[in-house]
């Protein structure tokens, strides 16, 4: 490992996806994310790698299929508006099997919105956001050095699985610059016999596609069936969840990324004026980590969920944690503010 460095976020991205392995990377200019692609386009070059500015988000994407199907690790990223644009691809590289690797650092909406970082996207991203039967593996950091770790587990995933791993931050976490201490770099990547690299005396031609047309019970049915036995391995396998101080908490606030951020400065005031309060962070949002939620909120009275939303997590919350939805309280700033830390101690003394 190397020695601490100060990074923004989005740079912290850029170099840990390098460090991964990734070799092709596909832009397309969106604020607040737009120090990756600029990262990437200087860093790149330096590795033998190659920077390609897309046409358009879709093209953004379509390359990272293209490329990932070839065998390379790859990735693209992006903001709210053009990670809708992206959608289809990515339920083509859902019904393909690919791996690939996106991040959306999310900002204000609906539509154009704003460019201040926001957390509107989760339902977006927990529930597909494309077209048919399928799960992209989602990661919410929630530090810049999480960035830069999970940035590295993201690419391991996403070939172990045959997946894609979103990484969904916020534009704040994007922008802040923290304290990092940077991975190494992946000296031995896996091998991919899967991959579309030509046919040769030692293996027969591979083939790579989406459309399954023999009808409602042959092909595509199996297909189907076969992506959800791996999410079901997925889902039993990979959940990540920070527990802070729950034990003996009367209270859980459930957050994530910015908004945890703020959620547990505020609990660090109310446990120093004598509140049992706790912090459930979920890292990984699909598959939740729902064990875990239930766990920590096992001798909780109330629980409150944080976000920079509308209300969006608060419905896993209540479906997970294991209480009657009238236990489950929310608040939320939408439209680019960060939750007052004021607030949330106001909400929390008014339960106890």
């Amino acid at each position: 490992m190397s020695n601490k460095v100060l990074m923004k976020g989005n740079e912290a991205i850029g170099e840990a996806a390098v460090r991964a392995g990734c070799r092709f990377y596909f832009a397309y200019p969106i604020t607040p994310q737009n120090e990756i692609p600029a990262y990437m386009s200087k860093r790149l070059p330096e590795v033998k790698g190659t920077f390609l500015q897309a046409e358009s988000e879709l093209a953004a994407i379509n390359m990272v299929l293209g490329a990932s199907a070839a065998g390379a690790r790859c990735m693209t990223s992006s903001s709210s508006p053009g990670i809708s644009l992206k959608q289809e691809g990515f339920s083509y590289i859902a019904g393909s099997e690919l791996p690939a690797v996106v991040v959306n650092m999310m900002r204000g909406g609906p539509g154009l919105g704003n460019i201040s970082g926001a957390q509107g996207d989760y339902f977006q991203a927990t529930r597909g956001g494309g077209n048919g039967d399928y799960h992209t593996l989602v990661i919410a950091p929630g530090t810049v050095q999480e960035l830069a770790d999970w940035t590295v587990k993201a690419f391991e995933l996403a070939d172990k699985y045959r997946i894609m791993c979103l990484i969904l931050g916020d534009g704040y976490l994007g922008q802040m610059a923290e304290p990092c201490v940077l991975p190494d770099f992946v000296e031995n990547l896996p091998a991919k016999p899967w991959a579309l690299t030509g046919k040769t005396e030692d293996r027969a031609q591979n083939k790579i596609w989406s459309l399954k047309c023999s009808g409602p019970d042959g092909e595509l049915n199996e297909h189907n069936k076969k992506l959800f036995e791996k999410y079901k391995t997925i889902q039993e396998n990979e959940t990540a969840a920070e527990v802070y101080m729950c034990d003996d908490a009367d209270v859980v606030v459930c957050a994530y990324g910015t908004s945890a951020r703020v959620s547990k400065k505020a609990i660090k005031m109310l446990r120093e004026q004598g509140y049992k309060v706790g912090l459930f962070r979920p890292i990984t949002l699909w598959p939740f980590p729902e064990k875990q939620l239930e766990a920590a909120c096992a001798k909780a009275k109330k629980i409150l969920t944080v976000e920079m939303s509308m209300g969006q997590m608060v419905q896993d919350i209540k479906l997970y944690s294991g209480h009657k939805p009238s236990d489950v309280d929310f608040y939320g700033e939408p439209g680019g503010i960060i939750p007052s830390v004021d607030v949330i101690i106001e909400k929390v003394k008014s339960y106890v």
